[in-house]
């Protein structure tokens, strides 16, 4: 663990002193991680990871295998309980994958039916039919959250640079924020990187850039409610550890669960966590698309009109007032068949 965090620090042209002044820790304690005298918390573990651009599972394995070694060194019983630990790990693995219901398995098998018929027919991916399915996508998250916009106004807006008589200058930023916020997450996924905080922060602020400056890729500092919803949302106090929990729970359970199940659980979670003061839904739906791009499915795209967008906020309810995310999941589940069925029409697969 020490050659990486070494490495990756001095590939990042940083010097120890100003790792830890980013960090907020003593310079010492930075020396002391790279010589192994000292060993760093699970935060700083991810802290650290994020800084200085190193997988976060490849550090936390190293991390692991470290505190393994220096708890159980080379008793002559270590194997045995290795073993043991091995199993109770993957019946723990099973446990998460009988977590799902019959409904959502037999759905998530068609998907993965039509995720591989994409697979075999990406020759016929056009950079046109991307354009499109983009700007639908704009459209249709913008009009859940009351933009009134037509599609074809949100075309004139992004790609001919019209002002559209009768429409706010809001409903226009929002247009073209939204379209950038989706190169930004196109671009961010070329890069091959792990999500993390400034990556969030980054398409917030698209989303909201010249529409609420101030606010802009900043969490909230006043405690807000959710209108129609009996859901409260944390305190403001509480966000940036509710961040922290929300970015390792990603990386622990992103080998684990299927990318579908990962994404609606991301964005759910994002969303219930209501970091900002406007653009949750947005951002939230964002994050979730950027984690389907990855794993090489389509943009799930929710529609806007008033039984989808409905049947969207009743299920993220039901998620956040009774604990149960059956109904979130499979909703996003089959607005990904839908609109996997949808792009393969296309392309004429």
């Amino acid at each position: 663990m020490k050659k990486l965090l070494k490495n990756a620090r001095l590939h990042k042209g940083l010097k120890t002193r100003e790792v830890a002044q980013l960090l907020g820790i003593d310079q010492a304690l930075i020396s002391k991680f790279e010589n192994g005298s000292r060993k760093p918390t699970k935060d700083q573990v991810k802290r650290l990871a994020s800084l200085l651009g190193i997988d976060f599972e490849t550090l936390m394995v190293a991390w692991l295998k470290e505190r393994i070694i220096h708890e159980i060194g080379h008793d002559e019983f270590a194997l045995k309980a290795m073993n043991m630990i091995r199993e109770e790990i993957q019946n723990s693995y099973v446990v998460v994958k009988k977590s799902i219901s019959k409904n959502l398995s037999t759905l998530l098998g068609e998907i993965d039916v039509l995720k591989t018929k994409l697979d075999q027919n990406r020759q016929f991916d056009r950079y046109k039919i991307a354009q499109a399915l983009d700007l639908e996508y704009t459209f249709e998250s913008n009009r859940i959250e009351g933009n009134t916009l037509t599609l074809r106004e949100t075309d004139l807006v992004i790609n001919e640079g019209l002002t559209i008589s009768g429409k706010s200058m809001r409903e226009h930023l929002e247009a073209i924020n939204h379209q950038e916020a989706i190169a930004y997450i196109k671009h961010f996924i070329e890069k091959n990187t792990s999500l993390n905080e400034r990556e969030i922060l980054s398409i917030h602020n698209l989303i909201l850039r010249g529409i609420n400056p101030e606010d802009a890729g900043r969490y909230r500092r006043v405690q807000v409610m959710v209108t129609g919803s009996l859901f409260m949302p944390p305190q403001p106090s509480l966000i940036s550890k509710e961040m922290d929990d929300f970015f390792i729970w990603h990386e622990t359970n992103k080998n684990r669960l299927h990318p579908i199940v990962l994404a609606a659980e991301l964005h759910e979670r994002l969303v219930s966590i209501h970091p900002f003061i406007d653009g949750n839904g947005r951002t939230a739906r964002l994050v979730m698309n950027l984690i389907l791009l990855q794993y090489g499915y389509v943009i799930a795209n929710i529609k806007g009109d008033q039984e989808n967008r409905m049947r969207y906020y009743d299920a993220l309810e039901t998620a956040q007032t009774k604990n149960n995310k059956e109904d979130f999941l499979l909703f996003i589940a089959q607005i990904e068949k839908e609109s996997l069925e949808r792009y393969l029409e296309i392309i004429g697969q």
